[in-house]
């Protein structure tokens, strides 16, 4: 699949993505993406994120490819009883361990425990060694539970803009790659 035949809906995690945020900025290169909006980015709640996923992948016309991070991946897993249509894949970066009693701030533990059932998508899952919101054997447990693909992405951080993966050129080369690889239909 191409980009062009998908709606590509960007989720951003906890306080959302900034301008210099990979996800910011994919959503500016790529012609299809969309920001998942939340009503609340900096206090987050379970319902209202999962049902703000649900309504965008409910409302697209194209087949959908969700592209998540942080607490956005929390809120896409978790909206997936209320998908009235096919998401044809999912990419997963730097998931939150949401069942850790050290997470900060808690409230985010709202958004626990994952259900470790198979994903009823492709997915792959991008996780660090060194991400403060999760250990690297949290991330590569529910992966290996949801039947994603598992890429180690070394010492990173959280991913995201103060670990320096602003632009992430190798990730949309690693997005561009699982676009190929699914299927162009809708449900």
């Amino acid at each position: 699949m191409r980009v062009a035949e998908a709606d590509i809906l960007i989720i951003p995690g906890y306080k959302g993505s900034p301008e210099n945020h990979w996800q910011s900025r994919w959503e500016r290169k790529l012609s299809t993406a969309q920001r998942v909006a939340q009503a609340e980015w900096s206090k987050p709640v379970r319902d209202d994120w999962t049902d703000a996923v649900a309504e965008a992948v409910n409302g697209s016309r194209r087949p959908v490819v969700l592209v998540a991070h942080s607490l956005g991946v929390a809120a896409a897993v978790q909206a997936i009883p209320k998908f009235q249509r096919k998401v044809n894949g999912a990419f997963f970066v730097a998931p939150p361990d949401v069942a850790s009693n050290a997470i900060r701030p808690k409230h985010l533990r709202t958004f626990g425990p994952y259900p470790r059932d198979p994903l009823p998508f492709p997915s792959l899952v991008v996780a660090s060694r060194d991400d403060m919101f999760s250990s690297f054997d949290a991330a590569e447990d529910i992966a290996g539970a949801w039947g994603s693909l598992f890429i180690d992405a070394g010492q990173a951080g959280h991913i995201n803009a103060e670990s320096g993966h602003g632009p992430w050129p190798e990730g949309l080369l690693t997005f561009g790659k699982f676009m190929s690889h699914l299927p162009a239909t809708t449900g």
